[in-house]
């Protein structure tokens, strides 16, 4: 009609399980091909002379070398991203090398860190020896205290970090509570997601700035590669005086400040144009190729690994031979409030529990069963177990072990998606030949 103003149609905001099969994708213009094609390639042509010299400079986006880009491992860091609901994501070789990447980019000598005390066993190692090399301070903070946090900030602090759900012990990060904390002090918090998946809880809705994953865990889903990923909310002002690393001039770049020249995008363009170019941790195309089959699954295996993993936990609770069940969805479990706000949708499916006869009555039930696979990695399609105390985080000492929750007898299972029952009659057996093993005073049940 005459006069009116042609209605502006609004993009549709799509749904996580179609996200999860197309963000970051279209058909392949040149050969039509359905399934992201693996880009095989360490190098590629340059248009001419100009456009090769913009790409180094940073001046225009385009492909240079695999080691700081390509093709197929793009596609997979914008799915996670839009998954995750940042602005953007680099991929790297492994979660350890993601980790260390995000937090090399925002740090120089003398600062500090604030991190959970309940982490996984690699990630402590790796703060208490990377940080030293680099003079970097560290504080670990009880994480369920958000009070013990404030108190430890300093004028050099630069990040908060935890973990959405605690490895082992379960702890439930209070996300919101830590990132007011952080933010009040302009301190970005980082968390890592590994174990809720951007399916059950997405951090940056909840305030953290940056979410890091081993992408070898349940985004890939079968045990198949290994690699990690950074995602970034967008938000957080990198130019608020505290990260000069980020903000100031580089001389990498012949004095490019990064978060004035990219924005949102300043972190994020950093840690791909220096901190991957130049550790070089970089990951392969086969890889992302494979992370992106799980991906496109991921709602629905997580779906079936809290259903499964729930029903374990509670299998445990009733068991004479199993003490100190660490699954958050229980119903008496202290996180329960927590769950219920970040994870309405399953508490994840890798928890601990304490087996009767200690360190002895632990190996034991491991050495016993024959469903669950006896090895160091979680969030597969298969159901796994191992004993912490002796392997992931043998290095850490009897005071570390205890406040990682982490005991001689401690157990950590990673429900996997088989029958449930099947899952509970190969415990059981396995409890039936522990019983045997101990002193009746023991056995209770």
């Amino acid at each position: 009609m005459t006069g009116e103003r042609p209605r502006t149609e609004q993009p549709r905001e799509f749904g996580f399980e179609t996200r999860q099969l197309h963000a970051g994708q279209r058909p392949d213009p040149n050969t039509g091909a359905r399934a992201v094609p693996i880009f095989q390639t360490a190098s590629y042509v340059f248009e001419d002379p100009e456009s090769a010299a913009a790409y180094f400079n940073l001046q225009e986006y385009g492909n240079t070398y695999s080691r700081i880009m390509n093709p197929t491992v793009a596609a997979f860091e914008e799915r996670v991203a839009s998954l995750e609901g940042g602005c953007g994501a680099v991929a790297f070789a492994s979660g350890i090398a993601a980790q260390a990447a995000a937090l090399f980019t925002l740090l120089e000598p003398g600062d500090h860190v604030v991190s959970s005390s309940a982490l996984y066993g690699g990630t402590v190692n790796q703060f208490k020896h990377l940080f030293r090399k680099m003079n970097v301070e560290l504080t670990w903070a009880d994480p369920d205290d958000p009070e013990a946090w404030e108190a430890a900030v300093r004028p050099t602090t630069k990040a908060f970090f935890g973990e959405t759900i605690g490895n082992p012990s379960g702890n439930v990060l209070d996300i919101q509570a830590l990132a007011d904390t952080a933010h009040r002090h302009g301190i970005p918090l980082i968390v890592d997601n590994t174990f809720a998946t951007p399916y059950l809880c997405r951090p940056i809705e909840w305030g953290a700035d940056i979410v890091v994953h081993s992408a070898t865990k349940f985004l890939g889903g079968h045990g198949t590669s290994i690699g990690g990923v950074v995602v970034e909310a967008g938000t957080f002002d990198w130019s608020n005086g505290r990260f000069p690393v980020v903000a100031d001039p580089s001389p990498a770049y012949h004095g490019l400040k990064f978060h004035e020249t990219f924005g949102a995008y300043g972190y994020l363009m950093k840690l791909r144009a220096e901190t991957l170019r130049d550790l070089g941790a970089a990951m392969s195309p086969f890889n992302a190729f494979l992370f992106l089959q799980g991906v496109e699954t991921l709602s629905l295996r997580m779906e079936r690994h809290v259903t499964n993993a729930a029903q374990v936990a509670a299998f445990l609770t009733g068991h004479g031979l199993a003490s100190h069940v660490t699954h958050p969805g229980l119903p008496d479990s202290r996180f329960r409030p927590l769950v219920e706000k970040y994870l309405p949708r399953g508490a994840g499916a890798v928890f601990s529990f304490d087996c009767a006869g200690g360190r002895d009555g632990g190996q034991a039930l491991i050495g016993a069963v024959t469903l669950w696979s006896h090895l160091a990695n979680v969030g597969d399609a298969k159901s796994l177990i191992i004993h912490p105390a002796s392997t992931t985080h043998r290095q850490l000492s009897d005071a570390e072990l205890l406040a990682a929750g982490v005991r001689p007898g401690t157990v950590r299972l990673s429900v996997g998606l088989e029958s449930v029952d099947d899952l509970l009659w190969d415990l059981e057996q396995a409890f039936t030949r522990v019983a045997a093993t101990l002193p009746r005073e023991e056995v209770t049940a």
